[in-house]
């Protein structure tokens, strides 16, 4: 089954260095994304409520986005990203998240998104 590719976009009241930290680093991931996150070599494990999940880190760019692959969904060509867009003109900082998911899945994942990144803001102050 093909994935579906979706695109997000979150203002978060936060530092680009702020938010690159909570969306790069084991620690700052842990304030939000996954109640555990252990790093070896380029591959993060996720821990919610016990249950494992591992992610390739496929790409870094610092102070700008990180791009992840589930190690589960073997070559298929999709991944994750979290990406830093600052606003030239008001300087208001939006995380960008590329996801893809089944079809029939397209609104829990948008759910799981919305209720992650209001646990960022939260863990932030924005």
């Amino acid at each position: 089954m093909e994935k579906t590719k979706l695109e997000l976009e979150y203002l978060i009241r936060t530092s680009d260095h702020v938010l690159f930290n909570c969306i790069s680093t084991p620690s700052g991931l842990e304030e939000w994304f996954a109640d555990k996150v252990n790093i070896q070599g380029d591959v993060l494990t996720f821990i919610w409520e016990g249950e494992k999940r591992n992610a390739q880190i496929l790409q870094t760019k610092k102070n700008q986005s990180v791009r992840f692959h589930w190690t589960d969904e073997g070559k298929d060509k999709t991944y994750f990203e979290m990406r830093i867009k600052i606003d030239d003109m008001t300087g208001e900082v939006a995380l960008l998240v590329t996801d893809f998911c089944d079809s029939d899945e397209e609104d829990e994942t948008r759910m799981l998104w919305d209720s992650a990144v209001d646990s960022l803001r939260r863990a932030i102050g924005g």
